[in-house]
């Protein structure tokens, strides 16, 4: 994937998503002793970076293709987001979602016009019954995070954070399937003036951690975390780039990843999600190593039930 293949992917989806603003809090600079630019991608159309993605590899499909729509499997973020990309433009879209995925998640597919088939919550599961449908009515399976397509589309996100400040030594990217910190660490090694990508993960569901170590794509045995963006695998489309163009994966505890969403709650005010929060929690945990640097950190999503929170507001 080139430097061209971004440029080209970023002007074919731009008018079907936001340029979403940075932030900064002198607040969060004190505490890192850093300057922090949060990208907000809480603010994209579906709640989540991930409409990027799902817009350009819809839109890259033949007709025939778009006529007989997409599918995919997806515990929320990327559900919504191919939902309202094949809604605007005009195709069918059957979402695969475990049965544990947030309410507020499948309201919102419903909401956005995708037909939500459930299923076991787990990798298995979701792949058997999204290969069902693609065989029953000639689907085409879109990957929420392994597919070349939508690892360029998330990897716009970055290019804007680049465009507005060049300048950044560090990207912090939540990693779950890893489309969002490939398509970062692209745009970054593309855009970026030697700057480096970071990942943050939870200590629940470490598999990208750990695969950066063995070199090949590990397995969570259990996926028991808050985070529920994140309790998926990387694949091998991304796993090349993360192993090429990522220098660390680091590793968080559920504690510590409330209390990043808390902190970013209170303190400037915007709803994120728990796996937006774990990116922001990396940065907080190793910020001694950080000191005195500029810090990108992509707020990933919004996509939050805030009937269930895991803190009293």
């Amino acid at each position: 994937m080139t430097k061209e293949n971004l440029i080209d992917c970023h002007n074919r989806i731009k008018l079907f998503i936001h340029n979403t603003p940075v932030l900064t809090s002198s607040l969060v600079n004190n505490r890192i002793d850093a300057e922090v630019y949060f990208k907000c991608e809480n603010f994209q159309k579906g709640g989540a970076y991930k409409m990027r993605g799902a817009t350009n590899a819809i839109m890259l499909l033949s007709q025939e293709q778009k006529q007989k729509g997409v599918v995919t499997h997806s515990s929320g973020n990327f559900a919504q987001a191919l939902s309202l990309a094949a809604k605007n433009l005009g195709v069918k879209a059957t979402i695969v979602m475990p049965s544990n995925s947030p309410q507020v998640k499948k309201n919102a597919v419903i909401e956005y016009g995708g037909q939500i088939i459930e299923c076991e919550p787990t990798t298995k599961a979701r792949q058997s019954t999204a290969d069902n449908i693609v065989n029953n009515t000639g689907a085409t399976f879109i990957h929420p995070s392994n597919d070349p397509n939508v690892i360029l589309g998330q990897g716009t996100a970055s290019i804007e954070l680049l465009y507005e400040q060049p300048n950044l030594d560090a990207i912090f990217c939540p990693v779950g399937g890893g489309g969002l910190i490939a398509g970062s660490a692209l745009a970054t090694h593309y855009f970026g003036n030697n700057c480096h990508v970071f990942g943050g993960e939870p200590l629940e569901a470490d598999d990208a951690y750990r695969s950066l170590i063995s070199g090949k794509i590990e397995s969570n045995k259990t996926t028991n975390t808050i985070a529920d963006g994140l309790r998926t695998q990387l694949g091998h489309h991304n796993f090349p780039i993360i192993q090429k163009h990522v220098n660390s994966i680091f590793r968080v505890s559920e504690i510590e990843i409330i209390e990043a969403m808390r902190f970013i709650w209170e303190r400037m005010k915007i709803i994120i999600e728990p796996s937006s929060a774990v990116a922001f929690a990396a940065v907080l945990k190793e910020k001694k190593q950080f000191k005195n640097n500029k810090i990108g950190i992509i707020i990933s999503g919004g996509n939050v039930d805030v009937n269930n929170l895991p803190f009293n507001i």
